[in-house]
């Protein structure tokens, strides 16, 4: 038998169900996934919760769309895929989940120093911050300004931006000041006087803003600080993005490979991510590497994580 969690009503954490169900077989052109841990993100919760309209429930929904597994068996017609094979799940359907039947194109191969945690929670932060980044034009030389560094998105943007040789500005509260700095970025205070602690420290300017905080003191001083409209950017404040002339995103392209677009080899990603154990309590894991090391915990686990397995939990808002 297979474990899922699914809902039958727009709700809270509440309404989250956790079902046992016949492990589903694989067919042609497939490939099954038992899932090792699965990455928990906003827009689960909004699509869960109502906040972002979907169409009336006429049939139990299943959540989540990122996770890392081991393959269990492969379809005929698939190649490059076996049994045994450690994976990045990225657009799948119902990703909280113990066993999942997939197309290929939603695998990535797991580095080996990654764990099963980190592996889960780098899909849709990761991604965002590369799409955001690239479509703003980021690279050698850029002076860079990220509202909320130290969220999901800002700490890959942060490392990717520091990667393609860009000076890296970032805000975030005070006891979060040595996180930014050790990622490279140049760490600043948000609250009041913000536009002038910028120009202090970036005397030359600043060329792109991306906005992962949304409040207003982020969106009027990105609006003082860069007069190119097109290269402000925002990945929460999508409704005022055509009022403000900026640029907005809600979700990241696929994150297809670790190691093709950010320049990095594999054993340059995540040095610690927080997973849930079987408990509650939080663990902390750590290897040896550089780049995209850890994404930030979320202020609490979703209910129903399936099988018992610990599950990689963040989120945008959350500061590690």
């Amino acid at each position: 038998m297979a474990t899922i969690v699914q809902y039958s009503r727009l709700g809270g954490p509440d309404v989250l169900e956790v079902v046992e169900v016949p492990t589903p077989e694989v067919s042609d052109g497939q490939v099954l996934v038992e899932v090792q841990a699965i990455g928990v993100n906003p827009i689960d919760s909004k699509l869960r919760s109502g906040k972002r309209p979907t169409p009336p429930i006429d049939a139990p929904r299943r959540v989540g769309s990122d996770a890392s597994g081991v393959v269990l068996e492969v379809g005929s017609g698939v190649d490059g895929w076996a049994a045994g094979d450690e994976v990045i799940v990225q657009g799948a359907t119902g990703a909280y989940a113990s066993h999942l039947v997939l197309e290929p194109s939603t695998l990535v191969r797991k580095p080996s120093v990654w764990t099963w945690s980190q592996a889960a929670a780098v899909g849709i932060p990761v991604s965002t911050a590369y799409q955001a980044l690239r479509s703003l034009g980021v690279g050698e030389g850029t002076r860079l300004l990220i509202h909320g560094g130290t969220g999901g998105v800002g700490q890959a943007a942060v490392q990717f931006a520091v990667a393609w040789g860009a000076t890296v500005f970032a805000t975030a509260s005070p006891s979060n000041h040595a996180r930014l700095a050790e990622l490279g970025a140049v760490p600043l205070s948000y609250g009041d006087g913000l536009v002038e602690r910028v120009r202090e420290a970036a005397p030359d300017g600043i060329d792109v803003v991306l906005d992962g905080a949304g409040t207003d003191e982020a969106l009027e001083g990105s609006l003082d600080l860069v007069t190119d409209r097109s290269r402000i950017g925002t990945i929460v404040a999508g409704a005022r993005a055509a009022e403000l002339g900026i640029r907005a995103w809600s979700g990241g392209a696929r994150f297809r490979s670790p190691t093709r677009n950010c320049g990095c080899a594999p054993t340059e990603f995540p040095r610690r991510s927080s997973s849930l154990r079987r408990d509650g309590s939080r663990s902390r894991s750590r290897s040896g590497s550089r780049w995209l090391a850890p994404l930030p915990r979320s202020a609490s686990a979703k209910k129903g994580t399936p099988g018992g397995r610990s599950s990689s939990f963040h989120d945008r808002s959350e500061f590690n």
